[in-house]
């Protein structure tokens, strides 16, 4: 990966609970033929009663009946004890004798032998015949299910990662090539397939993180050394745990639970399993092509410790990739993996940060049911709501740092960029590249960074840029397969989720990214902090992206920083380029009164990214707790307005956001930063238990006394709680306890008038004329020749906030 690349990191997970599918040949047959499909399907499970004497049906617990993957599902029998010897079930017309674990009222084990597409599972009485049929619609292991063509070209890991060489599964040579022990070539696999297997793991005396697990001896022997740990029941057991590995959907799952010492891996004895799972999503920037990396981080000491069981996929890591169509794909399929080999859990509980936050969001969203509450930490709203202000850092920066570079404002002190950028901005983080200065005469760097240079730089070029591949995977892929075979491979956010997006008369991914109309600085302006004249000259010159099919390769730093590139980047006109300004429709000095292009998104784009599920629309209904460690002096990525433009969602959307819980935890001053989340592991598990107890009452008054909004200090300590810390941030009440302890920032399209819950992707657009006479320039009143200019700039209009955008849903 290259050094300058601003990676989201996440530590934590995600929640998640059993969906079960109902029988009484009320299944859903929708086969999406193959997975062409890229609108996610509903996944709400029904409710299940308890059987009386005259009541015998099936359910299938893994999954819903049209998301069956891998040929096998848990399913139950609900049956009065006496009829159970009585039961059979067939499949496709045929008596099956699958093992079925009996209990008082029911009958539950694991059906296999599904064949791809629809399967008629159907329950039969020995005296009173057919009583319940399912239809069950089977998909390979490997996918898909709805979320559309499969990526190619797509490296494999697992060699690499795992040690493990994958199946065979193709004699096409430009896949992954498979070594024998030898080092021969045997065969090629396109999916990166390989066969599951589980490894043992423990504990040591003083071990508290995932870095500290050690093997287990395989020759049998117990280490002397086992810590031990305690679980929610109370038992104090050894810290020794069971690491199932393998593939599903194309992506490395990993399930982890605890296991007694010696047990059979084929036969795994989960009495140390407390019944909850942590759905461990994870974060990053990635733009696909790649299977990923399994991360011990999904060992987390603080839940395994106490009995949960851990669920994780690679294609649940936002580093590897940002299709959240393909993601909650690949979370139900490895959901539904879990459930079947373990059972099903009481509820699924989880933690992720960042990108894992997002699919806390997104999933609930997309598929009710797959998550029962969430934990998200350092959440946005989704990612592609970030790239239009993320897309216009460089045109800002680099009209501060070239084309107005003789404005004194912009080095004079580097917060006046937040004027611009509406993010934070700190002398204390130092530009990169300041030293690199003396040889730039054209260009007026500031000493400090601004968010937008610190944590964004380069992610505009890696989610738009076809010819900017920014995870480096064509060398990735180099040594094992023919990637030349592939043509050209084009690089970016919009052609990883192109199922979405669609393809344009171009060839290229259809774009969302739209700066028309857009008034850069224009609460700025009337706020005093930049003069009228100076919001007329960044709107003039500011400029735009061109299009997939017009951009070219990057410059410096898009290659690397070494010496070599750093002495090019001094001595070759142009080089350095940091902006990506190359490939933006730039202001041209000798026209200077023709205003710089402005970029127009796709409509049709717009469309399809807000009826797919990419979106975060504000729909969801379970426990939320939303935590951010605050980090703003740090310039860091997860700036914390993101929460609140969460909860302005929920609000528009749900009415009310009564059953999400926002905390902040200060870092400022802190050696290293409080992790909360142990304290939201147990404040979650106090809600989900009130729920159960409870089920007629509503999430939100099911919640604990801890489960409301809150914001600590360094140590972890409570500062305030409750109803009013965060006021005077979604309101104009006076600024809460909170609100006051923790400043927060924006974004250009805040500054540009925009809401703060953002996810306007093309603005609406009114006359300049409309503008100036409905108070948008507040106190000024531009002049004739303003007026003009204005004209000039806008030619299609300015935003109009108070609409919604173009292409939104109605």
């Amino acid at each position: 990966m290259s050094p300058w690349k601003q990676i989201a990191v996440c530590a934590a997970g995600a929640i998640v609970i059993a969906a079960c599918g109902g029988g009484s040949g009320s299944s859903n047959n929708n086969n999406n033929g193959g997975g062409s499909s890229v609108t996610p399907p509903t996944t709400t499970p029904p409710v299940t009663t308890p059987p009386t004497e005259a009541t015998i049906s099936l359910q299938l617990l893994s999954s819903q009946p049209e998301q069956v993957s891998g040929g096998d599902a848990r399913i139950a029998v609900l049956a009065p004890k006496a009829d159970q010897g009585q039961i059979e079930l067939w499949l496709n017309d045929k008596q099956i004798s699958p093992t079925l674990a009996a209990s008082d009222d029911r009958l539950e084990g694991v059906v296999s032998g599904l064949k791809l597409g629809a399967n008629t599972l159907s329950l039969r009485h020995k005296t009173r015949g057919k009583l319940d049929t399912l239809t069950l619609t089977n998909h390979p292991i490997t996918g898909p299910m709805f979320a559309g063509p499969k990526q190619e070209p797509f490296v494999c890991t697992v060699s690499t990662e795992l040690g493990k060489e994958p199946l065979v599964d193709t004699t096409d040579p430009k896949y992954y090539a498979v070594k024998d022990a030898g080092g021969a070539t045997i065969g090629y696999s396109q999916h990166c397939s390989i066969d599951s297997y589980v490894q043992y793991y423990y504990m040591p005396v003083g071990g508290t993180t995932h870095s500290h697990y050690l093997p287990l001896p395989t020759d049998g022997s117990r280490p002397a050394n086992i810590a031990k740990t305690t679980l929610t029941d109370g038992r104090t057991v050894d810290f020794i745990v069971r690491w199932e590995r393998g593939t599903i959907n194309r992506f490395i799952y990993q399930y982890v639970m605890l296991a007694p010492f010696g047990e059979d891996p084929t036969k795994p004895d989960t009495g140390l399993w407390n019944r909850k799972l942590v759905y461990h999503f994870q974060g990053g920037v990635g733009f696909g092509h790649y299977q990923g990396g399994p991360d011990k981080r999904a060992g987390l000491v603080d839940a395994i410790g106490k009995g949960y069981a851990i669920a994780y996929s690679t294609g649940n890591r936002t580093g590897e990739h940002y299709d959240m169509i393909l993601g909650g794909e690949t979370a139900l399929m490895t959901k539904e993996g879990f459930v079947k080999r373990y059972g099903v859990p009481s509820y699924t509980v989880g933690l992720g940060a960042s990108g894992g936050g997002i699919q806390q969001y997104l999933y609930p969203q997309n598929h009710p049911g797959l998550l029962d509450a969430a934990i998200a930490v350092q959440p946005y709203p989704d990612m592609v709501g970030q790239i239009p202000h993320v897309g216009d850092c460089e045109l800002l920066e680099y009209y501060m740092d070239v084309t107005d570079r003789a404005n004194g404002k912009w080095t004079a002190s580097i917060k006046n960029r937040s004027w611009l950028v509406g993010m934070n901005a700190e002398e204390s983080v130092a530009n990169p590249f300041l030293g690199l200065q003396p040889y730039l005469p054209h260009v007026k760097m500031a000493t400090g960074s601004t968010e937008c240079r610190k944590a964004w730089m380069g992610l505009t070029a890696g989610a738009m840029n076809p010819q900017f591949d920014a995870d480096g995977i064509l060398a990735k892929g180099a040594a094992r397969m023919n990637m030349a075979a592939f043509g050209t491979i084009p690089f970016s956010h919009y052609d990883d989720v192109r199922n979405v997006y669609g393809i344009g008369a171009d060839g290229y991914p259809r774009s969302t990214w739209d700066n028309v109309g857009v008034q850069y600085g224009l609460q700025s302006m009337k706020d005093g902090r930049i003069t009228p004249a100076e919001f007329l000259d960044l709107n003039l010159k500011v400029g735009g992206w061109k299009r997939m099919s017009e951009m070219v390769a990057e410059g410096f730093p898009y290659n690397g920083t070494g010496a070599a590139e750093q002495q090019k980047a001094a001595t070759v006109p142009g080089y350095f380029d940091p902006w990506g300004s190359r490939n933006m429709n730039s202001w041209n000095p000798a026209a200077p009164n023709v205003p710089a292009q402005r970029t127009h998104g796709d409509l049709e784009a717009i469309r399809a990214v807000q009826r797919s599920g990419l979106v975060f629309t504000g729909k969801t209904d379970i426990p939320t707790i939303d935590w951010h460690p605050y980090l703003e002096h740090k310039l860091d990525m997860h700036n914390v307005h993101q929460s609140f433009a969460i909860r302005q969602r929920i609000r528009h959307k749900m009415g009310n956001a009564d059953h999400q819980a926002i905390w902040f935890t200060e870092t400022r001053g802190a050696s290293s930063a409080f992790d909360q989340t142990p304290m939201a592991l147990q404040v979650m598990d106090e809600w989900m238990a009130r729920i159960r107890a409870t089920p007629t009452l509503s999430v939100a008054a099911n919640r604990p006394e801890r489960a409301v909004d809150s914001c600590f200090d360094k140590d972890g300590a409570l500062m305030a709680k409750g109803a009013g810390v965060w006021a005077g941030v979604l309101d104009t009440q006076p600024r809460g306890a909170c609100t006051q302890a923790f400043p927060m920032y924006g974004t250009s399209r805040t500054v540009a008038g925009g809401p703060i819950e953002g996810g306007i992707f093309k603005c609406a657009l009114k006359p300049v004329d409309a503008a100036l006479t409905d108070g948008t320039y507040g106190s000024w009143t531009p002049n004739a020749t303003e007026i003009q200019k204005l004209q000039a700039i806008f030619p299609e209009g300015v935003c109009d906030f108070s609409k919604p955008g173009q292409g939104a849903p109605t």
